[in-house]
């Protein structure tokens, strides 16, 4: 079997959005896991509505997501010159012809059509003229489509869908000015840089009958086709702005991890069993065509967010430290000190569980990140009292020689707590402000670890004497 080869092709005129990046992580999964190629190419041939900025933006979102590609990033513009050769090819074959027909006279047989009760289908009085018939004047070149019978599409995942070639017209090659359209370029393209499989979304499918016309003139092996639904919002509704359908930087932005939002994205119109967490080295290995299902997926956030904790919960630290650090530089955040590096990699085992974005693992990282002396929030400082003070004065000298291992700090809080006629849930409030300056935490007992004896002792004792505002 020769090697398998899959491209993703978007068009450079917004952002990356999330059914772009569910077809480009599929393409790559296929590819992946069958040690092939995963190719990358910009249809950027609507010169108006292309930007380098979008391209970028794509190329970005791409990035965060780990996609990589192979070989050098293709322009569809700038293979022109070809894609009008393989038209003059075409025409030198005969299974093209010159049209002549100006858009007056196609308004004017589209109109008597209709006034027929007749297929306004463009029917080319050119087609089969007699070359030294052809006048001195602007022509768009056009591709003999077959008029009888019907188009097969083979598809993987739609199955066999049949299209009447009398539903079909003569497709436009090369505009009257001489440049190609967009449905030459993608045949040319695909057919130029190998590509065996083309996966796609289901709104591809009526080209992909008019594409193999182009495929059949040439004589070129037709490629495998898949196309698979769009994603839907949680209403059944096709996905918009309102479901959440931003562009995949906006995702990165909201704090979820890469691994989290790739699972989430293969899970989206593709089943493995009941699976609903794996790595990206099961993903690749058990994707398949046969596994992606005919009907629209849901974006749920919900969804999302559950696999991304789950995933933020196994990642291993340095590198959850550095996307974490990549979110903070994407939404314009200061970056982290060294001494604030070192401290969130202590603390990662206690932070991670339960958190499922950025922000949340932050938040339960104010403890290690926060410049001493603590201030502690309006909720924190409720549990600072006199009292309260009183008894974190009476416990630091307990601290200064106990064993700083988990049981032993537990031993030791549970018996002074007794000593003082209460439970250990009583000191609780008061060391999370002294330590953290908030009530919500990671346990007592974690912080300690994590900050060491020293900078605990010292926390409490300024919280003891801290003077009340």
């Amino acid at each position: 079997m020769s090697e398998v080869v899959t491209r993703f092709a978007p068009s450079p005129t917004g952002y990356l959005h999330i059914g772009g990046a569910r077809t480009a992580l599929f393409n790559w999964l296929y590819a992946r896991g069958r040690g092939g190629k995963f190719l990358l190419r910009i249809e950027d041939t609507d010169r108006a509505r292309s930007t380098p900025e979008a391209t970028e933006a794509i190329l970005r979102g791409l990035d965060w997501l780990g996609l990589d590609h192979d070989g050098e990033v293709i322009s569809q513009f700038d293979r022109a010159d070809r894609h009008a050769e393989v038209a003059h090819d075409l025409l030198a074959k005969g299974a093209a012809y010159k049209c002549f027909s100006t858009q007056e006279e196609i308004e004017a047989f589209r109109e008597a059509a209709r006034a027929e009760g007749k297929s306004t289908l463009f029917q080319s009085p050119w087609r089969d003229a007699d070359p030294t018939t052809h006048p001195d004047a602007p022509f768009v070149v056009r591709l003999k489509t077959a008029q009888e019978g019907a188009t097969v599409i083979e598809d993987e995942v739609q199955g066999s869908v049949t299209i009447r070639n009398d539903q079909l017209d003569d497709m436009v090659l090369l505009r009257s000015d001489g440049t190609p359209v967009y449905m030459l370029a993608v045949v040319v393209d695909d057919h130029d840089m190998g590509v065996t499989h083309v996966i796609r979304g289901d709104d591809h499918l009526n080209n992909a009958a008019r594409q193999m016309g182009i495929y059949a003139a040439m004589g070129w092996p037709l490629p495998v086709y898949a196309h698979i639904p769009l994603i839907h919002g949680a209403d059944g509704k096709k996905l918009s702005k309102r479901h959440g359908a931003l562009g995949a930087d906006e995702y990165q932005k909201m704090g979820y991890p890469a691994a989290g939002m790739r699972n989430y994205l293969a899970r989206l119109g593709w089943s493995h069993g009941d699976d609903e967490f794996f790595t990206d080295a099961q993903a690749k290995e058990w994707f398949g065509l046969d596994g992606i299902g005919k009907s629209p997926a849901r974006f749920d956030l919900k969804k999302l967010e559950n696999l991304c904790g789950q995933h933020i919960a196994v990642a291993e630290d340095a590198g959850l430290l550095r996307e974490l650090e990549e979110f903070l530089a994407a939404t314009a955040q200061n970056p982290l000190t060294e001494t604030q590096r070192q401290g969130m990699l202590r603390a990662m085992f206690c932070l991670k569980e339960r958190a499922k974005t950025f922000p949340e693992l932050l938040d339960k990282a104010q403890f290690v990140l926060t410049e001493t002396p603590v201030v502690p929030d309006e909720k924190a400082a409720k549990a600072l009292d006199a009292v309260s003070r009183g008894i974190l004065s009476a416990l630091t000298p307990h601290l200064q020689n106990a064993s700083w291992a988990r049981d032993d700090l537990e031993a030791v809080l549970n018996r002074f707590a007794e000593d003082q006629g209460t439970k250990f849930g009583k000191l609780a409030g008061p060391m999370r402000a002294a330590l953290a300056g908030r009530s919500a935490t990671p346990s007592v007992f974690d912080m300690m670890l994590v900050l060491g004896r020293e900078e605990t002792i010292r926390r409490l004792d300024r919280a003891a004497t801290a003077e009340m505002g």
